[in-house]
């Protein structure tokens, strides 16, 4: 088979699984509302920023993932109390139950984007793309563009969302 038959015939394919690829997409974009997305600004030098968002899922479905060009890789993390001591862990799989709002914020559950290559800069777009999977096992993808900024969306313009104490400010986050 000659090489011009056999691009024409890869572009064939291509756009004959085009329809499929825009479902899927379709299904999660349906499937999942996101509300007031944003990502925490960073300095040069600063390896890990979070980013945070309201999540309402129109069926059961679980965040098991995410990543962006911007991150050498992105987890899903978990901060909570342990007698006194503020605790993050990363979770493999977040649910996201049918109808409820799930709130990625600061000092909760959030997504850590580490090993940056390059600061955030406030008023500039994170591409994120979230990875969910539904409960028959089905993967989905969620492309988003989220907002930089020093807080969140809506925030009284003097209010800041102070970092963590954990080290999300920079100071050496490793797992």
């Amino acid at each position: 088979m000659n090489t011009s038959r056999q691009r024409t015939l890869l572009r064939g394919l291509a756009f004959a699984c085009l329809p499929l690829a825009l479902a899927t997409f379709a299904q999660a974009q349906a499937s999942l509302q996101v509300e007031a997305p944003w990502a925490r600004l960073s300095v040069p030098g600063q390896q890990a920023s979070g980013a945070f968002m309201r999540l309402t899922a129109a069926e059961p479905l679980s965040l098991v993932g995410a990543r962006s060009p911007v991150a050498g890789r992105v987890e899903v993390h978990e901060m909570k109390m342990d007698g006194d001591v503020m605790r993050m862990r990363p979770l493999t799989a977040l649910p996201l139950p049918a109808g409820q709002a799930v709130e990625l914020r600061p000092g909760g559950l959030h997504l850590m984007l580490l090993d940056l290559k390059a600061p955030l800069q406030a008023g500039t777009l994170v591409p994120l793309t979230l990875l969910l999977r539904d409960a028959r096992g089905a993967e989905q993808q969620l492309a988003l563009d989220v907002p930089v900024s020093a807080r969140p969306p809506g925030a009284a313009g003097g209010a800041r969302v102070a970092p963590p104490a954990d080290a999300h400010g920079g100071h050496g986050h490793k797992h």
